[in-house]
């Protein structure tokens, strides 16, 4: 680490007199004086080899260089902050509120009870869940915790721990299938009412095996819903023929509201990964839930 002996030093007291406006300010904040506070930041300036502030007798504002280093310095002592509270933790209670979001249907479903289970054993532990399909940005929207079904997109900024895969099949209602029949083949899903996830701009196709590998068929839809809940409530109405995730459909399918159509067994679909900002400490409160759904991810293949 190329960090020259006095840096942090005046790294903390720089980002103090910004933050508050004035080297009195900042010496107030520090318990230092004022002229302590200024020679701090002038010795960071000539290690530098930067003017950081421009000084006048009325306030500081930050030169150009002065607001790249400053920024590099709010992120590195926060780290550093954040850091100091995890270990003073150390082994308490997880507490502090910890926002989450969450997808519609799979949340609801899956994850939810995990977090209400958790929110019981830790009363000091507050959550905030936002449930939504649409993938939220976690700076942006000062989320602490995603949990994404499908693809991820290379994002440096986050980590990604895998939590398992969707897998998905064809059902439909024994309802249905006496009044409409049973397609023999892929090609025959075309005379059914297929009941199909989606909204008008975007449709996922159904990745189904046909003998020699996976195609990818694309549905034309009697019924598209945006919800997975309405989506299964559909089919076992005897609407249709949908294509399900079997953490949705695996109750209907045990009671046999539903049978599955044209596969004998489901398909992976899509990864589960749960997200979290990168390179930050992780504090306990979001450690425990982290390692609660970890270890709650097993039950979604056994069920599978």
């Amino acid at each position: 680490m190329n960090l020259i002996a006095g840096s942090l030093e005046g790294a903390l007291a720089f980002v103090q007199a910004v933050d508050a406006g004035s080297f009195t300010a900042a010496a107030a904040r520090l318990r230092l004086t004022k002229s302590a506070v200024g020679r701090k930041v002038l010795q960071l300036e000539q290690r530098l080899g930067v003017r950081l502030l421009n000084r006048t007798t009325r306030r500081l504002s930050l030169t150009a260089d002065g607001e790249i280093y400053y920024e590099a310095c709010r992120r590195a002592l926060a780290g550093l902050s954040e850091a100091q509270d995890v270990i003073a933790a150390g082994r308490q209670a997880p507490a502090g509120v910890v926002r989450l979001a969450l997808p519609l249907a799979f949340g609801r479903r899956w994850v939810a009870p995990v977090l209400f289970g958790l929110a019981k054993d830790h009363p000091a532990l507050r959550l905030e869940i936002g449930f939504d399909d649409h993938r939220s940005d976690l700076v942006d929207d000062g989320i602490d915790l995603a949990v994404r079904l499908g693809p991820l997109a290379d994002n440096a900024s986050l980590t990604a721990r895998r939590l398992g895969t969707q897998r998905s099949l064809l059902c439909a209602s024994p309802a249905y299938l006496a009044t409409a029949g049973t397609p023999a083949d892929i090609q025959g899903l075309a005379q059914h009412a297929l009941l199909v996830y989606g909204r008008r701009d975007f449709i996922n196709p159904w990745p189904l095996p046909d003998g020699n590998g996976t195609m990818l068929y694309q549905p034309q839809a009697r019924l598209m819903i945006g919800d997975g809940d309405a989506l299964l409530q559909v089919a076992v109405a005897g609407c249709g023929i949908a294509f399900l995730p079997d953490w949705l459909a695996g109750n209907s399918l045990r009671r046999g509201e539903l049978v599955p159509v044209l596969m004998s067994s489901a398909v992976d679909t899509a990864p589960i990964h749960l997200l979290w900002s990168a390179g930050r400490v992780v504090p306990p409160r979001m450690r425990v839930i982290i390692d609660a759904l970890v270890a709650h991810a097993a039950l979604l293949h056994e069920r599978s």
